[in-house]
């Protein structure tokens, strides 16, 4: 491929990026972020799925489809060699589920 500009800047970006989350601190804040998206993200779609009233069974099996998918792909591989982006897709996981389960334990009450 050639070496545009384009290709310059977006490399750099990453290398700038990748060397900016080295450092403890941010890597963890990036995967307290994600783990509170998750958590807004799960009283999110049961509540879109239950306004509609017809896809509760469909959005069911589909999260729970996705969180094993998800699970498959992260422990999978060794604890050192996870990526930043498969430690942030499993804190959404985490997150999302939490988030239910709060959701849950209100509708219960």
């Amino acid at each position: 491929m050639q070496n545009t500009r384009l290709n310059r800047v977006v490399d750099v970006t990453v290398d700038r990026l990748s060397s900016w989350l080295r450092n403890p601190w941010r890597r963890l804040s990036v995967l307290m972020i994600s783990l509170l998206f998750g958590n807004y993200l799960g009283p999110t779609i049961s509540l879109v799925a239950g306004q509609r009233g017809q896809l509760d069974v469909a959005i069911a099996a589909l999260l729970a489809a996705l969180t094993e998918l998800v699970s498959a792909v992260v422990y999978r591989r060794a604890e050192g060699t996870r990526s930043l982006f498969l430690e942030c897709l499993n804190a959404i996981k985490i997150g999302l589920i939490y988030g239910l389960f709060v959701d849950a334990f209100k509708l219960g009450s």
